[in-house]
């Protein structure tokens, strides 16, 4: 662990304080730091026109089963707010002819994780699924870009299987309140001041039926192998960051609690019925993870005996491989869909404010071939709740990698070919 890192360990019990000498320390270091814009063979896809212009998060593909669509979401602000009650507009790219056109309005989105849109499955092609704000609750919508037509699914979505036929979903207010920049801030939370809500947590929808099913509720998550700390005196319990495995037969989840300024994160594993819960990691901090198949997550978390770093590990075991242990910063991995050792993963802006994206390969865990395809500046004016993360994302061809960026002063959509 850098000096750094453990300063920023340290401090995270004083957040206002660490905001301060988070932004000091930054502008001291950009002062005596070479200066760079961006690096790489990077192309924006995004509109020219005025408009901050994004995807959303990195465990899903913005490209249809063609190539040649992209989603993209385009709003007017995305600094002033993390969760905005205002609305943002969905746009469909056309790679090849060098347009777009608007197909949806949503009323609920975040700067991190946009408003869900993704293409349904299994076809990957005329089927867009994304949330909204309609009749005053939170649903989510199928829309057919080509004839317009909408099914409207009473509870908004978090995860959908590749088939296409179930999703998750969690409290999306609940979540607002206990990390900004994830949830949606229209509507009031209804488990507001309740450390540990006697409610549901999760939540199943049959796409095809729309019927909604509780899973599973926090006291689930509190109960199942509990530690002495979640049994502290008004320690606050979340879940966040539900993904279901490529053959939809489990999922995971981040289970966070926290007692006073301390933050505690399990990664648990479950099948999609609820059963067969499993703590899959339990060393106090895991951030974002991946499947790598149906079998194995990869993740950035800690463990005990080895620090920070990324983890490959196998679901339902305590067995686990530490790759790269000279990446002790965190970031989002995902594996190419079409090489099932490929990774790609971004980094968050360093001293000078630069961030980039990386290449490697879960069979050299040494990164001795690793590569940095990019690197863009990220202006002050995006940071904290409303930063703007890359999200680097493949291609279902596993040929191309998409990210947001702030670079060229505003938010873009930007293309890499590998």
């Amino acid at each position: 662990m850098s000096i750094e890192q453990k300063i920023n360990y340290q401090l995270n019990k004083y957040p206002i304080i660490k905001k301060v000498v988070k932004r000091t320390y930054q502008l001291a270091m950009y002062a005596i730091s070479p200066k760079v814009k961006s690096e790489g063979n990077i192309i924006r896809v995004s509109p020219e026109a005025d408009g901050e212009y994004f995807f959303g998060y990195y465990d899903k593909s913005p490209w249809d089963i063609t190539g040649r669509y992209m989603l993209c979401m385009k709003a007017k602000d995305t600094w002033s707010e993390p969760d905005p009650f205002t609305e943002a507009e969905i746009l469909v790219i056309d790679t090849e002819a060098g347009t777009h056109r608007i197909v949806a309005t949503t009323h609920t989105w975040n700067v991190q994780q946009g408003c869900m849109a993704q293409w349904l499955g299994p076809d990957f092609k005329d089927k867009i699924l994304y949330n909204d704000l309609r009749e005053g609750k939170y649903c989510s919508v199928i829309l057919n870009i080509e004839t317009k037509e909408e099914i409207v699914l009473p509870f908004p979505i978090y995860t959908v299987s590749t088939d296409g036929k179930t999703a998750l979903s969690l409290d999306f207010s609940r979540l607002h309140s206990l990390r900004l920049g994830y949830g949606y801030a229209a509507l009031h939370e209804a488990t507001k001041g309740e450390a540990l809500p006697n409610s549901t947590a999760i939540w199943r929808i049959d796409i095809e039926s729309r019927k909604v099913e509780p899973l599973l509720t926090y006291k689930n998550f509190a109960h199942f192998e509990p530690r002495e700390e979640m049994k502290e005196p008004g320690s606050v319990h979340k879940v966040n960051h539900l993904m279901l495995s490529p053959n939809g037969k489990r999922f995971m989840v981040l289970y966070r609690w926290f007692c006073g300024q301390r933050k505690y994160t399990r990664l648990i594993t479950c099948n999609v019925d609820g059963t067969d819960m499993y703590v899959l990691s339990d060393d106090d901090m895991v951030s974002h993870c991946f499947w790598k198949n149906d079998e194995e997550i990869i993740a950035f978390e800690r463990k005990k005996d080895a620090g920070n770093g990324y983890f490959l590990m196998r679901d339902k075991t305590q067995k686990y491989q530490h790759l790269w242990k000279q990446l002790s910063n965190d970031g989002h991995p995902s594996y190419c869909p079409s090489d099932n050792s490929l990774v790609v993963i971004d980094s968050y802006p360093n001293r000078a404010r630069v961030a980039d994206i990386k290449l490697l390969r879960d069979t050299d865990p040494d990164a001795k071939d690793m590569k940095v395809i990019a690197r863009v500046f990220a202006p002050f004016k995006y940071d904290n709740d409303t930063r703007c993360d890359l999200h680097p994302r493949w291609s279902r061809d596993g040929k191309k990698v998409c990210f947001d960026s702030v670079f060229e002063g505003r938010r873009g959509l930007y293309v890499i070919t590998i």
